[in-house]
This record gives C-alpha cells, sequence and structure tokens, in this order.
C-alpha cells in the first residue's frame, strides 16, 4: 500500500526558458525565499525583472505612507541589486486595498508584454499559507491577477488599447511559479543564492525591525535557511525555494 505519510518529492523546475518576470504586491515579497532562486538563475545566465503592484507605503505603522513609500521603494532597489536584479518597475496600485479587476490585470498584461518573459512568478494567490495562516488580500489579488494577465498578454482583443500603445501581444509565457504557495509541485536548489538571499532580505531593514525584535541578521538567516530546509527534506535533501508550477 502506498505510504501516504510520505511528502511527494518535488520536481525540479524547467530549465528551457531564458527570461522571467516577477510579479508581486509589496517590496519584501520576492526576498522571504524566490530570491534565492532568481539568484541561481542569474548565475545561468537568465534575465529577470521585477514589478511590484505597489510600494508597501501601508507597511510600517509607525511611519506615515508618505514616508514608507519612498523608503521601502529605496530598500527594494537595494534589495533586487543584491541578487543581481536591475529592473524594478512599480504600478502604484494602493498598498493594503488592492483590488482584483480589469484595471490590475490591464497593467500586469502590459508588463509581460514590455518584458515578453517565458516565465512568470508571482506569490501564493491561495486564501492560506499552508492552510494554518489567512492570506492576505493583496498577495491573493496580484497573484491571481497575474495567472490571469498571463493569458490577457496573448489575446490582442482583451485591453486593445495596449496595442495602441505599442505592446503587441505576447504569448511566449510557458510557465507560471506561484512562491510561498501551500501546493508546491517543483523547487529550485538554493544553495548557490542563499547567501544572497539572505542580503537580499536584509535590505528591507527598517520593514523588518518595525516587524520583530529579532536582531535582523538572525532574523533573516533563520527564516531563510528554516523554510530552504524544509523544502528540501522534499528535494534531495538541498536547501530549495519550492513552487507551484503551472505549464501553458
Amino acid at each position: 500500500m502506498p505510504d501516504h505519510t510520505t511528502p511527494q518529492q518535488l520536481q525540479p523546475m524547467p530549465t528551457d526558458w531564458r527570461r522571467a518576470l516577477a510579479v508581486v504586491a509589496h517590496p519584501d515579497d520576492l526576498e522571504y525565499g524566490a530570491s534565492a532562486a532568481i539568484a541561481a538563475w542569474l548565475d545561468e545566465g537568465r534575465t529577470c525583472a521585477y514589478v511590484l503592484a505597489t510600494r508597501g507605503e501601508a507597511g510600517i505603522d509607525t511611519l506615515s505612507p508618505a514616508e514608507a513609500g519612498p523608503l521601502r521603494e529605496r530598500e527594494q532597489r537595494e534589495s533586487a541589486a543584491a541578487v543581481g536584479v536591475d529592473t524594478v518597475e512599480f504600478l502604484d496600485h494602493a498598498d493594503g486595498v488592492i483590488e482584483y479587476g480589469t484595471a490590475l490585470r490591464r497593467d500586469i498584461a502590459a508588463a509581460v508584454r514590455r518584458h515578453r518573459p517565458e516565465l512568470v512568478l508571482t506569490l501564493n494567490h491561495h486564501d492560506t499559507w499552508g492552510g494554518v495562516a489567512w492570506n492576505t488580500p493583496d498577495h491573493r489579488a496580484v497573484g491571481r491577477a497575474t495567472l490571469d494577465a498571463v493569458a490577457d498578454a496573448g489575446n490582442r482583443w482583451i485591453f486593445p488599447e495596449l496595442v495602441d500603445d505599442g505592446l503587441t501581444p505576447w504569448n511566449g509565457v510557458r510557465y507560471v511559479a506561484v512562491a510561498g504557495s501551500p501546493r508546491p509541485t517543483h523547487a529550485v536548489d538554493a544553495s548557490a543564492g542563499l547567501d544572497r538571499a539572505v542580503a537580499s532580505l536584509l535590505c528591507h531593514r527598517t520593514y523588518i525591525e518595525a516587524l520583530t525584535d529579532e536582531e535582523p541578521e538572525r532574523y533573516c538567516q533563520t527564516f531563510l535557511e528554516g523554510n530552504m530546509k524544509a523544502a528540501g527534506e522534499r528535494f534531495g535533501g538541498r536547501p530549495a525555494v519550492a513552487f507551484e508550477l503551472f505549464s501553458r
């Protein structure tokens, strides 16, 4: 009889792609694990651009949005540079109250057409994190809109105004990888990217200091190593970043 107590092993991510686009809601969303995979991909000669729906302006209780937005944008650009990403764009939706709908889909579809990736990466769009903690509306909205916008980007009759703006349809996305999903299917060996992932997360120091009383360096190292070790138990014992992979 099958052993239902043994977690299903994660499969290696496909490698038949060159350009990635990461689309998430907030500064720091990519740094809680996905950046280690991005660092490893860049080492292989691939490219990745970041698109963020907001500037994270509502994320720090002790700072007004007018103060927090520019600060968190700066920290995000530094964070991206720490793993080797130099293209970071912001869509300027309102932090905390992102609405799933055609406006969000249009903005993400435009980004897909602009960058023409073969792999799109986003964050957990499911209702919960592992069935334990409720996911935020922003994450759910952006994740789901990204999945839909990938198809929108390839259809010239959806958002035809994008063609007028010079953004012709792009039907070349082969995969959508969802980081932080409670239903992972694939993984990337994070060994080579772990140190850069820690450095990248540490760039969000102001946010982390507001989030926890723990010393930031220790917090970042412990959090990432713990998550990657847990994923690695389903990936041959190697530190890993897990993804739920959708193929098109």
